[in-house]
């Protein structure tokens, strides 16, 4: 038994699986803590890395390609301290972290685990019933259908579809984009038989996300989703729609529309006089 325990986090390797528990520290992100321990099969790592710093250093796992439904789904947009992959170690931990990659690389090799993609998830996805509140609405699920409840702050247009409920069955894809610069994130279904390329603020199957701290938990979200969802590696006759596929372009008529959202957002109070001052101001200097 291979075992850290730090204030970021507890990793204990048995020889057959990596538990990765989240500390109870202040600092430990609130993706981390929802999502809870994970037990990642020594079969889903195709490797494990320890790099030291100055103060602290960092451990991380790499998994297979396709063994994961939240790294699939969040299509590796998760930052550092939200990323369970990831462990804190302190200076005085160091040699202990070196002993757990060395632990964990000697029984990759010796267990001949492959370091290609696989073709099945290996990790079952955050546990069900779900439900997160962030942006423009709540998202939840409990394994079969996926409901939209809207708030305040949604777009009238987008609210006026009421409460949406979508089958697993009816789905095409999901994806989680966080709100990155000038362009807000979303979580937004595909669904079949209703595709379209409307911005999320607009789309009755899109959650739009402004950048706060809950963001996050809308990939849990679309990892539980994802999880029930064909795996990526086998051929479907549809495709998502383009909006799944492609970030959309920042031009002037972009920056005029995203001053807009923002002045709305700051004259109904979900933007205070300093978030509204700095991201008016970064807009200015792209026109």
């Amino acid at each position: 038994m291979a075992e850290i325990i730090q204030k970021d986090g507890t990793w204990a390797f048995d020889g057959d699986a990596l538990r990765l528990t989240p500390g109870r520290d202040r600092n430990v992100s609130l993706l981390r803590r929802t999502l809870g321990e994970l037990v990642v099969p020594l079969g889903a790592l195709a490797g494990v890395s320890f790099e030291q710093g100055k103060k602290s250093g960092r451990l991380r796992l790499r998994l297979r390609d396709g063994a994961d439904p939240l790294l699939h789904a969040s299509g590796g947009r998760l930052t550092e301290p939200n990323d369970p992959y990831q462990l804190l170690v302190e200076s005085d931990r160091y040699g202990v972290a070196e002993y757990f990659v060395d632990e964990v690389r000697g029984a990759l090799l010796l267990d001949e685990v492959p370091s290609e993609p696989v073709n099945e998830y290996l990790l079952p996805g955050p546990s069900v019933p779900l439900s997160v509140s962030a942006g423009d609405g709540t998202a939840s699920f409990d394994g079969e259908h996926v409901r939209l409840e809207w708030n305040w702050k949604t777009e009238d247009a987008k609210a006026a579809a009421g409460t949406r409920t979508l089958a697993v069955t009816d789905l095409l894809g999901v994806e989680w984009q966080p709100a990155v610069g000038l362009e807000n994130g979303h979580l937004r279904f595909a669904v079949r038989g209703a595709q379209t390329s409307a911005p999320a603020k607009y789309d009755p199957n899109s959650v739009e996300l402004w950048g706060f701290k809950k963001d996050p938990l809308m990939a849990l979200v679309a990892a539980a989703v994802q999880a029930r969802l064909p795996h990526p590696s086998a051929a479907t006759a549809e495709e998502p729609p383009k909006e799944l596929r492609e970030a959309p372009r920042d031009d002037h008529d972009a920056l005029l529309r995203r001053l807009r959202e923002l002045g709305e957002l700051h004259r109904t109070g979900v933007l205070t006089d300093e978030e509204f001052a700095m991201a008016k101001q970064a807009i200015l200097k792209r026109m």
